[in-house]
C-alpha cells in the first residue's frame, strides 16, 4: 500500500458496500444476458428476419452482420453515456443503460418477422441490436467506475472484481437459458416460437435489475467533487484527449488482452474445436460451460489478489498463466480429446485476469473525467480489436491449428509489456481518493 494512501485505505467492506457491490454485479449480469443471448439463436432469427429464397450462408452473415451492428454502436453509446456520467452524476447513467438494454431486448421478443412485415422487420431488428450495443458501451465501464468510487482505495480490485465475475456471469447466464430451451422443446418448436423466450425473459430481467439499482446511491467521489463545485467544465472527452493520452493508450492495449481472451478463448474456441478436431456441439458447449463458470469464479479472486500485490505481479502472473492454459487447451484438446472439459475449465479459470483491465483503467484517470476516459478507451479498443480478432484468428488457423494459442500469446505479451511499462509493484492507491470523511457509506 503507498505511504500516501488514506489510514482508511484497506478498511473492511460496510455491509453497505456489499449490498452495492451485489446489486451492480447481478444488474450487470443480468444486461450481460440480454446483449449476450443474440448469438445463441442466430440461426433461428436469420431464418424468420429475412427473405426465405435467400441463400443461408447469406442469411447467416447478414444475421451476424446485424449482430456486429451492436458491437459497432459501442463507442458512441459510451461516449454520450460516459459525458453525463461526468457531468450528472455515475448513478443515473449507470440507471439508464440498462433501461436502454432492457427495452430492445424485450422488443426483438416481440418484432414480428419478414412474413408479416416484410424488410421492416430486419430494420427493425437493426435498430434495436444498436440500442442493445448503446447501452452495452455505457454499461461496463459505468458499472466499473460506480463500484470503485463506493468502496475504500485499497478495494478497488475487489470492487471491479466482482463486478467482471457479474458481467461474464451474464455469458453463463445465456448459455444456460440457451442450453434449457434447446433441450426443453424441439428444434421446430425453437425455430417458430422457442427462441423468443430468451428474449422476453432477458427483458424482464433488464427491468428487474433497473428496479434494483433505484436501491443504490451516487458515489461518495461524486458527491464530493458536486460539492467542492470540482466537477469538469466543457466536454470531458476533449480534457481526456488533451491531458491523458497515456492513459488511453495504456487502457486500449490492456483491453487489447481482454478482447483476446474473451473472443478467442470463450467465444470462438467452441467453433474452432468443432471444426479443427471434430468436437460435437454438446461437447464444446459443456467446456464452455465450466470454462465461463471458471472465469467467472477466478474474476473475483483476481480482483482480491490485486488489492494485494498491485497490477504488474498479478497481471504478468495471469497473462503468462493464460498463454500457458490456451497452448494446453489446444495441444490437449488434439492429443487427449477426453481432457477437453477440464483443459477448457483452466483455460477459462486463467482469463480471470482480465480484471487487471478495469483496475488499471481506473487508476490511469482522474475522477472529473474518469468516467468518459475508461468508457472512450475501452469500446474503442473493444470496435477495434474484438472486430479484427475474428479475422485474423480465422486467417491464423487456415496456416496453423495452434493460430488461436498463439494470437492470445502475442497479445497477451503486449499486455505484460504494457503493465510493467505503466505500472508499479504496488498499487497506485494514492491516484484513487477515499470517500470523503463522514460521507455516507
Amino acid at each position: 500500500m503507498s505511504e500516501h494512501s488514506p489510514p482508511d485505505a484497506r478498511a473492511p467492506l460496510s455491509r453497505r458496500d456489499l449490498r452495492t457491490l451485489l446489486l451492480a454485479s447481478l444488474g450487470g449480469a443480468l444486461e450481460f444476458y440480454d446483449f449476450i443471448i443474440f448469438v445463441f439463436f442466430a440461426a433461428a432469427i436469420s431464418h424468420l428476419f429475412f427473405p426465405p429464397g435467400m441463400p443461408d450462408w447469406l442469411q447467416q452473415l447478414q444475421t451476424f452482420g446485424i449482430f456486429a451492428a451492436g458491437y459497432l454502436a459501442r463507442p458512441l453509446g459510451g461516449l454520450v453515456m460516459a459525458h453525463f456520467g461526468d457531468k450528472l452524476g455515475r448513478k443515473r447513467m449507470f440507471t439508464f443503460s440498462i433501461f436502454l438494454m432492457a427495452v430492445p431486448t424485450l422488443l426483438i421478443g416481440l418484432t414480428p418477422t419478414y412474413a408479416t412485415l416484410g424488410y421492416a422487420a430486419p430494420i427493425l431488428l437493426l435498430i434495436f441490436r444498436m440500442m442493445q450495443g448503446a447501452a452495452i458501451g455505457g454499461e461496463g465501464p459505468g458499472a466499473w467506475v460506480f463500484v470503485s468510487e463506493h468502496v475504500p482505495p485499497g478495494r478497488v480490485g475487489l470492487a471491479v472484481g466482482m463486478l467482471t465475475g457479474g458481467l461474464t456471469g451474464g455469458i453463463l447466464l445465456g448459455s444456460l437459458m440457451a442450453t434449457a430451451i434447446n433441450t426443453a422443446l424441439a428444434p421446430a418448436e425453437v425455430a417458430a416460437w422457442g427462441w423468443r423466450l430468451a428474449f422476453l425473459v432477458g427483458g424482464v430481467f433488464g427491468f428487474l435489475a433497473m428496479y434494483l439499482r433505484r436501491f443504490l446511491h451516487e458515489t461518495p467521489v461524486f458527491e464530493a467533487m458536486r460539492r467542492r463545485a470540482a466537477l469538469t467544465q466543457g466536454l470531458p472527452i476533449r480534457q481526456v484527449l488533451r491531458g491523458h493520452r497515456r492513459g488511453v493508450a495504456v487502457s486500449m492495449l490492456v483491453t487489447w488482452m481482454l478482447t483476446a481472451a474473451i473472443v478467442v478463448v470463450i467465444l470462438m474456441t467452441p467453433t474452432l474445436l468443432q471444426r479443427l478436431h471434430g468436437f460435437t456441439p454438446a461437447e464444446t458447449l459443456r467446456g464452455n460451460l465450466m470454462a465461463t463458470l471458471a472465469l467467472t469464479v477466478s474474476a473475483m479472486l483476481c480482483g482480491a489478489l490485486l488489492d494485494r500485490f498491485g497490477s504488474v505481479k498479478v497481471g504478468v502472473t495471469g497473462a503468462l498463466a493464460l498463454i500457458a492454459a490456451t497452448y494446453a487447451l489446444y495441444l490437449g484438446a488434439a492429443a487427449r480429446p477426453e481432457l477437453l472439459v477440464p483443459l477448457y475449465a483452466l483455460a477459462g479459470a486463467t482469463i480471470g485476469v482480465i480484471t487487471v483491465v478495469p483496475y488499471v483503467m481506473i487508476h490511469a484517470f482522474p475522477p472529473p473525467i474518469r468516467f468518459s476516459g475508461v468508457s472512450f478507451a475501452y469500446n474503442l479498443a473493444y470496435a477495434l480489436f474484438g472486430g479484427l480478432t475474428p479475422l485474423l484468428v480465422s486467417a491464423l488457423v487456415a496456416a496453423d491449428p495452434l493460430g488461436p494459442a498463439h494470437y492470445v500469446g502475442a497479445v497477451s505479451l503486449v499486455g505484460i509489456a504494457t503493465l510493467v511499462a505503466n505500472g508499479r509493484a504496488l498499487p497506485p492507491e494514492a491516484d484513487m481518493p477515499a470517500a470523503p470523511v463522514g460521507a455516507a457509506r
